[in-house]
């Protein structure tokens, strides 16, 4: 049985409240969006039968008029086999079972059809999780879960190859935003819907007292010259194939045509047998 990581009724009621605010911070969405079609930009193929996996499709309806758009939701409202792209869009990291969701979608596509992903990695939000944690171990003596776990991208390539995805690739790259202070901040993750919604959260609103001594502690370890405090986010941007019959594929062990001395121009050391490891 699967985890619940995400309370999904809270992760709704935040996304729902950031929409209806009218003051929805898009710049993060925005990025991932442009980095996508950057990515798209140099593949040289036309896709026709794309499908996005997002919460926020508005967002990609001028990009992508004619996609098929799908909540992330724990099974994923796509057809096997009728997609030549699908995005996974900036919402993986909530996932309960991401090799789940990245098998889902690699089903979802055709032979040889492209698998592109955002979403946050590892060290986002690691100023706010550290300034949090301390704060709340001083003002009453314990912790309790406040910052979403993200996957490391050393891990989200392996993740990839279980999904049963053709010449995986995770990259990443990093944002540091500045803000005026902790509340700044705060209120910029309640504009993205991105708040503590976690199944393990404590179900009662945050002391005063913790909020004001992350404050005091953010602006005292992580802020600038300028006085503003930093915020990192990281990017992860994922990339696979479905498997085709096309494809590169690796050369058989033994099969080579041409020794790897010739072409560097070097010479070829035969290896003493009796100096091998492990031989008395």
């Amino acid at each position: 049985m699967t985890t619940r990581l995400t309370d999904r009724a809270a992760l709704l009621r935040a996304r729902a409240r950031a929409d209806a605010s009218g003051q929805t911070a898009t710049f993060l969405r925005d990025e991932a969006a442009d980095e996508i079609q950057e990515r798209l930009n140099v593949v040289n193929r036309s896709f026709t039968t794309p499908a996005i996996v997002t919460p926020w499709p508005e967002a990609w309806r001028s990009l992508f008029p004619a996609a098929t758009y799908a909540a992330d939701t724990e099974t994923l409202a796509l057809e096997p086999g009728a997609h030549d792209l699908v995005i996974h869009d900036l919402c993986l990291h909530w996932a309960d079972d991401p090799v789940g969701q990245l098998v889902q979608a690699r089903r979802a596509l055709q032979p040889d059809g492209l698998f592109l992903a955002v979403l946050f990695g590892g060290q986002t939000l690691a100023e706010l999780r550290a300034v949090l944690a301390e704060a709340e171990a001083a003002v009453t003596g314990g912790l309790s879960p406040r910052v979403l776990p993200m996957a490391e991208i050393r891990d989200l390539g392996g993740l990839m190859q279980r999904a049963g995805f053709a010449l995986p690739v995770a990259d990443s790259f990093a944002r540091t935003v500045s803000y005026r202070d902790a509340f700044a901040l705060m209120r910029d993750l309640r504009a993205m819907g991105e708040v503590n919604a976690m199944q393990a959260r404590a179900r009662r609103f945050t002391r005063r007292g913790v909020l004001a001594e992350a404050a005091h502690r953010y602006a005292a370890e992580f802020s600038g010259p300028d006085g503003r405090i930093r915020a990192t986010f990281e990017t992860i941007v994922l990339t696979g194939w479905s498997p085709g019959p096309d494809q590169p594929q690796p050369l058989r062990p033994g099969s080579a045509t041409h020794r790897l001395a010739d072409a560097l121009g070097a010479t070829e050391t035969p290896l003493d047998d009796r100096a091998a490891p492990g031989r008395d």
